[in-house]
C-alpha cells in the first residue's frame, strides 16, 4: 500500500469517529443478537463482547487519541556521513500487512485497525464467531469513512473465515503477511504458532503473579491484590496468583484476613498451597502443578506460601505468562531487585497489574499487549506498529 500523507489518515480517523457516533444505535443493536446467542457460562468472553453507551465512548476516544498521536512512519531513528561521503539515514517504516486474530472484544475491531492504519499498514482482521454481528457493522463503519475520504476498504478488511479455512490462510495467504498477532489464550497462540507462515507476535496471555515480602505494608498489599483480581476478571493483567513470604510477621492471621475479605466480599474462590494449606483448612488444594501455568479470567485465585525472596523469583519466572509481575515491599532496593530478575513485560512495586495497558501507561490506544522479546514488549501501541529502513546516498561509491 502506497504511503499516506498524515492529513488523509486523520481526515479517514475524522471521519470514523463521526460515523460510530451517529450509528452508535445501530452497533449496540447488533451487538445484541451477540449477546443473545451467547452461552454465559464464561463469563469472562461474555463481558468482553459487550457493547453499550460506554464502550462506544470508549471507541470513539480511542480513535481520537490516535488521531492526535503524531504519525509514526517516516521518522529519522539515525543520521550519519561515513568519511566515504556515504549517507545513511535510518527511518521509521510500516510493517506492510498486519493480520490480528482475537477473541470476542468488538472494540480490538476499532483499535486494532485505527493503529494500524494510522501507522500505513493494511490490516486483515479475525475476530471470534461469537462477536460477528458486532464487527460486521464496525467494518461497514470503516468502509465507510475510507470511501468518504476516497481510499480502497482493502486497507481494513474484516475476514470471515472457519478454523480450516483460517489454518489455511495462515499457510497459504493469498498476499504477502508481514506480522501476525494472535489476541487470545494459549490455544489460539499455539494454533497460530504452528500455522502462520509469517512472523508471529505472541500477546494477550496473563497468569500474573503477585510476591508480598516480609516487610510489605499489609494495608497495601490487600488493597493491590483486591483490586488487580477483582477490577476486571477478563483483563489479561488481571492476578491470579499470590505468593506470601513465610517470614512476613502475623502470617496466620494476615492470611485469613485476606482470605476472608476475598471470599465474602468478592466471591472469590481460593485454591491453597504449601503452608497457606494448615491456614485456610476448608479451601481445595490446587489439583496438580498445571494449575500454576492456568490464566484463570474468572473470580479464581491461588495462595501459596514462599520461604524467601529467591525461591518467589525462581517460581514467578518458571510458571508466569511474562506479562505482568508485582513485588509488595518497603523496600526499594528489594523491589528493583526483583524488577530486574523478574522476566515480564512489566514489573510493579506496592501496585496494582492492571496498568498494564496502552492507555495507563501512557501509550494510548494499544494493538495487543506484547509478552515476545524480539521488537516489542508491553503494549503494542501507534510508536510499536512500524519497523525500520535505512536510506543510502552516494555518488558512484563501490565497496573495495
Amino acid at each position: 500500500m502506497k504511503l499516506l500523507d498524515t492529513k488523509v489518515k486523520n481526515d479517514v480517523l475524522q471521519s470514523m469517529m463521526d460515523i460510530i457516533d451517529r450509528r452508535r444505535d445501530e452497533i449496540i443493536t447488533e451487538n445484541k443478537k451477540d449477546l443473545e446467542a451467547f452461552n454465559r457460562d464464561d463469563q469472562a468472553l461474555y463481558d468482553r463482547l459487550v457493547v453499550d453507551q460506554k464502550k462506544v465512548d470508549g471507541m470513539i476516544q480511542a480513535i481520537k487519541e490516535v488521531k492526535e498521536q503524531d504519525d509514526p512512519v517516516g521518522n529519522t531513528i539515525s543520521e550519519r556521513t561515513l568519511d566515504t561521503g556515504l549517507k545513511i539515514v535510518n527511518k521509521t517504516d510500516p510493517f506492510g500487512t498486519i493480520m490480528i486474530i482475537y477473541e470476542s472484544r468488538p472494540d480490538v475491531t476499532i483499535e486494532a485497525a485505527v493503529l494500524a492504519f494510522k501507522a500505513n499498514n493494511k490490516i486483515f482482521l479475525k475476530g471470534g464467531k461469537e462477536a460477528n454481528n458486532s464487527n460486521i457493522i464496525l467494518e461497514e463503519c470503516w468502509h465507510q469513512a475510507l470511501e468518504e475520504n476516497n481510499l480502497s476498504k482493502n486497507w481494513i478488511t474484516l475476514l470471515h473465515l472457519n478454523r480450516e479455512e483460517t489454518r489455511e490462510f495462515l499457510s497459504n495467504p493469498p498476499e504477502k503477511m508481514d506480522l501476525i498477532v494472535p489476541r487470545g489464550g494459549e490455544r489460539l497462540i499455539d494454533f497460530v504458532k504452528k500455522t502462520a507462515s509469517c512472523a508471529v507476535l505472541i500477546s494477550g496471555r496473563g497468569n500474573n503473579f503477585l510476591y508480598v515480602a516480609p516487610d510489605a505494608d499489609w494495608d497495601i498489599a490487600k488493597k493491590v491484590i483486591i483490586n488487580a483480581k477483582t477490577d476486571k476478571i477478563s483483563g489479561c493483567n488481571a492476578l491470579d496468583k499470590v505468593l506470601i513470604d513465610t517470614n512476613m510477621p502475623d502470617f496466620d492471621n494476615r492470611v485469613k484476613d485476606l482470605a476472608e475479605t476475598l471470599e465474602n466480599q468478592y466471591k472469590v474462590e481460593i485454591l491453597v498451597d504449601g503452608k497457606i494449606e494448615t491456614v485456610l483448612t476448608q479451601n481445595a488444594k490446587i489439583p496438580s502443578e498445571d494449575t500454576w501455568y492456568e490464566e484463570f479470567l474468572a473470580l479464581k485465585i491461588v495462595i501459596s506460601s514462599i520461604d524467601s525472596f529467591d525461591d518467589a523469583v525462581e517460581k514467578i519466572n518458571k510458571y508466569s505468562g511474562g506479562h505482568s509481575s508485582v513485588i509488595i515491599t518497603k523496600d526499594d532496593q528489594k523491589a528493583l531487585d526483583f524488577m530486574q530478575q523478574i522476566d515480564s513485560a512489566a514489573v510493579y512495586q506496592n501496585a496494582s497489574s492492571r496498568f498494564t495497558d496502552g492507555g495507563q501507561m501512557g501509550v494510548g490506544a494499544e494493538l495487543a499487549i506484547s509478552t515476545d522479546k524480539l521488537h516489542h514488549r508491553g503494549p503494542l501501541g501507534l510508536k510499536q506498529l512500524v519497523t525500520n529502513k535505512y536510506y543510502v546516498w552516494g555518488e558512484g561509491h563501490i565497496r573495495e
